[in-house]
């Protein structure tokens, strides 16, 4: 009886080999961005939290993100990238960039994150 050889061939392995290493590069470069988006989103999570924050001036707010971004190491957005306003007599400080992540030579990825004490009063 004749037995057919079985598996992949050369081509199929080096295919799926390019793959997994091409979906390694893009996580490694794609985690980055979300984990800072994170910490500002914890930023501005206790800055909803904070009882004073109804009676700050806008350039309070500025300073009190500064300061609590300089200790989770936020380097995409500073204070005086916030966007304050007053909602149905409320404080609303949001949080809204771009983060364009080179991938492999000409390919990008281009990633939108907005957060606001808003969006988060309502978790």
């Amino acid at each position: 009886m004749k037995k057919n050889q079985q598996g992949m061939t050369f081509w199929g392995v080096t295919f799926v080999g390019m793959a997994i290493v091409f979906g390694a590069i893009l996580m490694m470069k794609l985690i980055p961005p979300y984990l800072e988006f994170w910490s500002v989103e914890k930023v501005i999570g206790v800055m909803a939290k904070d009882p004073a924050l109804p009676g700050m001036t806008q350039q309070e707010v500025r300073t009190s993100f500064s300061r609590r971004s300089s200790i989770d190491n936020i380097k995409v957005i500073e204070g005086k990238d916030l966007e304050i306003s007053k909602e149905h007599g409320q404080t609303v400080v949001s949080a809204n960039y771009t983060v364009l992540v080179p991938i492999v030579g000409n390919l990008s990825a281009f990633l939108e994150f907005k957060s606001s004490t808003q969006d988060s009063k309502n978790r």
